[in-house]
């Protein structure tokens, strides 16, 4: 049985390796156990934010995360999903598909009328898991720059 629940603090030796799974992927990220550490931490102390897990047997087997931002678009809050990702083993059983619908009912009790997100353009498989779910591709491209610390 996989329950899906809000992040704990003991469960950042669990997040922090499935980051490094999903970082494997990503062509743009390199893995930083440091800095995600720090980062799931920071997402943990964040009232405007949300880490949900799911887990099995006691074990993570997978998590996402969003946090709320303002748009101006929409006149109100707006979602942007991060951290998408579920182990190997558990694909392909619907474990995905019911972490995002728990983050939207969190992002729709929060006032949310927008989930956004960004994917690797070179990740099929992410891709159509987003299209199944009904996300759509925008005219808008990623564009970022980084500032010395």
């Amino acid at each position: 049985m996989v329950i899906i629940r809000p992040a704990r603090q003991g469960d950042i030796d669990s997040l922090t390796g499935l980051l490094k799974i999903l970082f494997s992927i990503e062509e743009d990220f390199i893995f930083d156990e440091t800095r995600q550490r720090r980062g799931l931490q920071m997402m943990l102390d964040n009232y405007r934010g949300c880490v949900l897990v799911a887990e099995a047997d006691g074990q993570v087997i997978g998590m996402c995360s969003g946090q709320l931002t303002v748009s101006t678009a929409e006149g109100g809050p707006a979602l942007l999903v991060e951290d998408v990702v579920v182990l190997p083993d558990w694909h392909g059983r619907g474990i995905g598909r019911r972490l995002m619908e728990s983050l939207g009912k969190w992002a729709g009790e929060n006032g949310v009328s927008r989930l956004q997100l960004l994917a690797d353009r070179n990740n099929g498989p992410a891709l159509d898991f987003y299209t199944k779910l009904g996300w759509q591709t925008t005219e808008l491209i990623c564009l970022r720059k980084r500032l010395s610390p």
